[in-house]
């Protein structure tokens, strides 16, 4: 899951993290023509498999190369144990009116996932047993509320979030996997700016590094933040961004952290009229201070994740394409056009990308020719 990757131990396999970068580095055929045979002559490509529905999946939680969950539209949940041959359909009973944005999961069987929306579309369904069953553990009575985005720090402990109610962002936490909610105190959370809300397309406006860090990223004010807490949510700081903001529809989309110094955030205006030049950024001091990318991503994007056992790759994910990076989120170019939303990728080299019509694809390596 996107909360515990940071400490999960390598599996041992015939690829290092280096190697798959390598690979989605894609080397010319002359190059790879010329050069000795070795991991560095990879190739990787997003390989789509069938869901079989048009949902569209913001919510993604990789678990290993073989096992993801994916969470979306029309309350639809989906679990595959096969690394994507098959999708069953395990979304929970009567939620067909409910917008699933995000979804955390422990492995195979145990999973939460939060519907996003105003007052009681809000809510939080979690399941031990694969989805065959799922218990309402959440429900949001406040109309003020609007919970976008959800993180786990371990199996236990962890957080999701609401746009600001009385000024202030909401935070929920739990202690207990999921099954109960309590919403947090106020008082060490800094005012929101006007119109400053979490953007939910990704499941990446709220994100969790280490057992105590967590990070909530903003948009829509004058300002694009990112906000850090170092307690598990009970008391914050705030940091601008260079991301566009200005506007209801600019802002930090998702952001990734390594460990809980380096991180990553994208963006921009998701508008597919609006140009987005400023669509990424990089900290390496926990967020708080960021620094714009040399070189952006060419368009707006939604979902960022760090490569498995890489220091230096990251991909970066939206309607119009994947873009890599090989140094940490400085210059990046687009490897893929295809669209989607969200990206998350596992211990053991297992890399997925969901977003509209139904789209989920595992990340293929394979020998160059």
């Amino acid at each position: 899951m996107k909360a515990m990757g940071k400490t999960r131990r390598l599996i041992a396999m015939g690829l290092c993290g280096a190697a798959v970068t390598a690979a989605l580095a894609a080397p010319s055929a002359q190059a790879a023509a010329d050069a000795p045979a070795g991991p560095e002559q990879l190739t990787a490509s997003w390989a789509l498999t069938d869901t079989g529905t048009t949902a569209r999946f913001r919510g993604l939680a990789a678990v290993s190369r073989s096992t993801a969950w994916v969470a979306g539209s029309k309350g639809t949940v989906l679990r595959t144990s096969d690394g994507g041959a098959h999708w069953q359909d395990v979304s929970p009973p009567g939620a067909a009116e409910l917008e699933f944005r995000d979804v955390e999961a422990f492995d195979g069987r145990r999973a939460v996932a939060l519907a996003i929306g105003e007052g009681e579309a809000s809510r939080v369904f979690r399941t031990d047993d694969g989805g065959a069953t799922w218990t309402e553990s959440f429900r949001n009575t406040d109309a003020r509320a609007f919970y976008d985005c959800m993180t786990f720090f371990d199996r236990r402990h962890g957080l999701a979030m609401s746009d600001p109610v009385d000024g202030r962002f909401r935070i929920l936490s739990t202690d207990d996997g999921g099954r109960s909610w309590t919403v947090l105190p106020t008082a060490g959370m800094p005012a929101a700016q006007p119109g400053e809300a979490g953007f939910a397309a990704s499941g990446q406006c709220l994100v969790s590094s280490g057992p105590k860090d967590v990070w909530l990223a903003t948009g829509g004010a004058a300002t694009a933040r990112v906000l850090h807490s170092g307690d598990r949510g009970l008391t914050w700081t705030a940091a601008e961004s260079t991301l566009p903001a200005g506007d209801p529809a600019r802002g930090v989309f998702g952001v990734a952290f390594r460990d809980r110094t380096h991180g990553i955030a994208v963006g921009g205006d998701y508008r597919a009229d609006q140009q987005s030049p400023d669509s990424s950024a990089v900290t390496s001091d926990g967020g708080r201070d960021w620094r714009q990318s040399a070189t952006t991503p060419p368009a707006y994007r939604s979902g960022v994740t760090w490569l498995p056992h890489s220091r230096s790759g990251a991909l970066a994910v939206g309607p119009t394409g994947t873009d890599l990076t090989l140094d940490g989120g400085r210059t990046w170019r687009t490897v893929d056009t295809g669209s989607y939303d969200t990206v998350d990728c596992t211990a053991d080299f297992g890399c997925w990308a969901s977003g509209e019509k139904g789209r989920v694809a595992r990340l293929g390596v394979r020998p160059g020719l």
